[in-house]
């Protein structure tokens, strides 16, 4: 355990909120949840527990609404090689998360192998069409985790538009096709009058060239370099007529290229707009009224370094509970924080699993164990038995 400062003296009720972020490649954000709250009951059964799992727009965003009370809607889509999925989107009042992890994610490829040329966001699409059909009106649209580079295309066509070849066919789904688009069939589109489309992610670069779409999220999608350079001039010949149909130019603001380009398409055909993923997330969730009155805040990520900094979920955990009076600490798999750093992300310690599992296949493996057994540090230093 790193700490920043020494521990308060506890007060005499309160909470435990444990908000956490996921640990990639081992725990959801949930099951983090879980296991912290698992080894904290069995430490102190009296101190009552909230778990709020949270994400930052990325994969686990969805979860983390459903587990924060929303109201969980599944449908069946299009996965990214067209397969059907049963995806997930999250709906309370008339504010809807959709993400597009759910429908056109890594995860949801046939046998985890990437299709770089062919995979499509169309799935996407659908799950806004369908959250629209459910009287949506602000849609929160979260862009990590993706498994396509076709620049929001399939998106579009999820919602009802058609993508023509220059014999009027409709063109196969992936960015590769996209060389061959002819025309755009938008008369088919739901009118979004009134409908907020808001973006939960950072502001990646543009769409095309060495900082866009293809160059950057190609290659992490299994792409080559002639097929990086396959899928730059169909993301070209895609923002060419895309910009002169929906008469707005997209492809050179900020976050044109995230997710594929998929915030290409959000922003030149929905009007969307970008907003940092974890303090938006956070606020939906209502991090602050939660901390206000807890004990203790725990929240982590699988890694906690300076790369955190840049606004992760974990972070965002922190500043929102500080400004609520409730003190925070970490877990992490890795730890990269100490000292001021510490500090300044309103962090006061952190328990890292490496601290007590040096082999790197084992912290993953048992992931969960391992948490379990670091709230009995957690529970002896931050929540102390009441003298008798």
């Amino acid at each position: 355990m790193v700490s920043a400062d020494r521990p308060p003296d506890p007060p005499a009720h309160g909470h435990v909120l444990l908000a956490p972020g996921r640990f990639p490649g081992a725990l959801t954000a949930a099951q983090v949840a879980r296991h912290l709250a698992a080894g904290l009951h069995r430490a102190r059964p009296d101190v009552p527990l909230v778990e709020l799992p949270v994400a930052d727009g990325g994969d686990g965003t969805v979860e983390a609404a459903v587990a924060a009370g929303w109201r969980r809607v599944e449908v069946e889509v299009c996965g990214p090689t067209g397969r059907p999925v049963t995806a997930r989107l999250a709906l309370r009042d008339r504010t809807a998360v959709v993400e597009l992890a759910e429908a056109s994610g890594l995860r949801r490829l046939p046998g985890g192998k990437p299709s770089p040329l062919t995979a499509s966001s169309l799935g996407t699409g659908q799950l806004m069409a369908h959250a629209l059909r459910l009287g949506a009106r602000r849609i929160v649209l979260g862009l990590g985790g993706g498994a396509c580079t076709d620049g929001g295309a399939g998106l579009v066509q999820g919602l009802g538009g058609r993508l023509l070849d220059a014999l009027g066919k409709d063109l196969p789904p992936g960015g590769a096709a996209l060389r061959s688009l002819h025309a755009l069939d938008l008369r088919a589109l739901p009118d979004l009058t009134g409908v907020e489309v808001v973006v939960a992610g950072d502001s990646a670069g543009p769409l095309l060239g060495r900082g866009g779409a293809a160059a950057l999220d190609g290659p992490p999608r299994g792409a080559t370099r002639d097929e990086v350079r396959v899928l730059d001039a169909g993301l070209r010949r895609w923002a060419d007529l895309a910009e002169a149909a929906s008469r707005r130019a997209a492809r050179d603001l900020p976050g044109a290229g995230a997710a594929g380009g998929v915030g290409f398409a959000a922003l030149a055909f929905l009007g969307a707009t970008i907003e940092p993923g974890a303090a938006l997330m956070l606020d939906l969730l209502d991090l602050t009224g939660r901390a206000r009155g807890a004990h203790l805040v725990v929240t982590g990520e699988g890694t906690l370094d300076t790369r955190s900094l840049r606004g992760t979920a974990p972070i965002g955990v922190a500043r929102a509970a500080a400004r609520a009076g409730a003190p925070v600490i970490a877990v992490a798999g890795r730890r990269g924080l100490t000292g001021e750093r510490l500090r300044k992300a309103r962090i006061q310690a952190v328990y890292a699993l490496d601290d007590i599992e040096p082999d790197a296949e084992r912290r993953v493996r048992r992931a969960g164990p391992l948490l379990e057994q670091l709230t009995v540090a957690i529970a002896d230093e931050w929540l102390p038995e009441p003298r008798r």
